[in-house]
């Protein structure tokens, strides 16, 4: 086959920082040959590339799919097989391969599927994904393709970084995701003792949806905790690059709080290092890290741009409110949430978590909002809004506008058709003094928001 006649993956795919798209219409096995040819010839002359799937019921027949269009292409394919994202990066870095490709919807819904892809070391996304995904390749000879076990590998990995635990009581919600496996044989090596519920992976997610960032999926994981009087509760997302905790009260501890009380433990370590979050961070993280001995580094949402700010500010960790967090240690920064549970659980054994929960200072602030916005009309709905707004306006990604009751922040998803916001003041009042100006002026600006 020559290049000019090679088929091109979907270019509806393309995301932000990854491909994504409904299976069987946007994206089809097809579509995942397709890309395999193309991503074999972006490999530039290194030839070894690392393939992992989730749970989802379309994974493994992408997976193959994808297999083929690389040898097609001439690479060679190490199969991983099912497990987190995070057994990717431990492979492609471990094993010093010369690309990697985590078939994965993440938190996505059932009927969604797509692909991570590594280029090196590094994450492909933007202007160079879609020049990958439109690159045409002719098939080359030498391809070829097996099973590499690296399970043992990435869990006594996961271990070394939770060295120091204490001896805690545990519960684990996956969401039938991918992590199900993987933490089922990992808590067997840990101290304390441990609760895991929807362990089983399964790509109907039939419990919950698996995005621990939306407070309705921590439910059960909160009833766990209370129920049981565990110490604490972890969640996963699909794909198990976020993370998302419940304390022993069963109350959430908002990704943002969770990355203050990392950064205050790394901080011990590191005095005066920058920590990174993103804009929709709460105000009381940013002024903790700087009570912590920090320098903070407010940075656009989006994984891939918190990592790179990151690596900008040599920053030790990094990271978000959807819940991906960073360490730079970590393979250069991954988003591994099975990592980032093993480096809490070592952190509560030098920061007691109930202590440094009630030390907090008290806000009112909503979870991330998820407003339902065609991809055409975000940028005009931003300007729309933007126009005749005064006062404090940061614009590092969208608009964090300041006020005397606290602030708001309008951005555009990079991962999908919404608008997202967040609000954050200092009592009751404010917030929907806050919550009306926003919502006001999306009214205003066109958008239909959903009662």
């Amino acid at each position: 086959m020559s290049a000019r006649d090679a088929p091109l993956a979907n270019p509806k795919l393309i995301r932000s920082y990854d491909l994504r798209g409904q299976v069987g219409t946007d994206l089809t096995d097809a579509d995942a040959t397709a890309l395999g040819l193309s991503y074999a010839a972006a490999l530039q002359g290194g030839r070894r590339v690392a393939v992992g799937y989730d749970g989802r019921l379309s994974s493994p027949a992408l997976e193959a799919a994808l297999v083929a269009g690389l040898v097609a292409g001439g690479a060679t394919v190490e199969r991983i097989g099912r497990g987190p994202t995070g057994m990717l990066y431990h492979v492609v870095h471990s094993r010093d391969l010369d690309g990697g490709i985590m078939i994965t919807g993440s938190h996505n819904p059932p009927d969604q599927n797509g692909f991570k892809l590594l280029l090196g070391k590094e994450p492909v996304y933007g202007a160079t994904l879609t020049a990958l995904v439109r690159q045409r390749a002719e098939a080359l000879d030498g391809g070829s393709a097996g099973p590499v076990s690296v399970f043992d590998g990435y869990i006594a990995r996961l271990l070394a970084a939770s060295e120091g635990a204490p001896s805690l009581r545990v519960g684990w919600d996956p969401g039938n995701g991918a992590t199900g496996e993987v933490l089922a044989r990992l808590v067997d090596c840990l101290p304390g003792e441990h609760r895991i519920i929807n362990g089983a992976i399964d790509g109907r997610f039939p419990a919950h949806h698996p995005d621990p960032s939306v407070p309705e999926n921590l439910k059960q994981l909160q009833e766990l905790v209370t129920a049981e009087r565990l110490d604490l509760g972890i969640a996963f997302d699909g794909d198990g690059d976020r993370i998302g905790v419940v304390d022993g009260q069963g109350e959430i501890l908002w990704p943002d709080q969770l990355i203050l009380l990392l950064a205050t433990d790394l901080l011990r370590s590191h005095p005066g290092a920058a920590i990174v979050a993103d804009v929709k961070s709460s105000r009381v993280l940013f002024d903790g890290i700087a009570a912590a001995g920090g320098r903070q580094v407010m940075a656009p949402s989006g994984y891939v741009l918190i990592r790179e700010a990151m690596l900008r500010e040599s920053a030790p960790m990094a990271g978000e409110m959807s819940g991906h967090i960073f360490f730079a240690d970590r393979w250069t920064g991954t988003d591994d949430a099975l990592h980032v549970a093993m480096r809490l659980l070592a952190a509560l054994g030098r920061i007691d978590l109930k202590s440094f929960r009630s030390g907090l200072p008290r806000t009112i602030a909503t979870p991330e909002l998820r407003l339902s916005c065609p991809d055409t009309q975000k940028a005009d709905i931003l300007a729309s809004v933007e126009a005749d707004l005064d006062g404090a306006i940061d614009r590092t990604d969208g608009l964090r506008v300041t006020r005397p009751e606290g602030w708001w922040l309008l951005r555009s998803s990079g991962t999908e058709p919404k608008l997202t916001a967040r609000i954050e003041a200092w009592d009751e009042a404010g917030l929907e003094t806050l919550r009306a100006d926003l919502f006001g002026r999306l009214a205003r600006a066109g958008l239909k928001l959903e009662p």
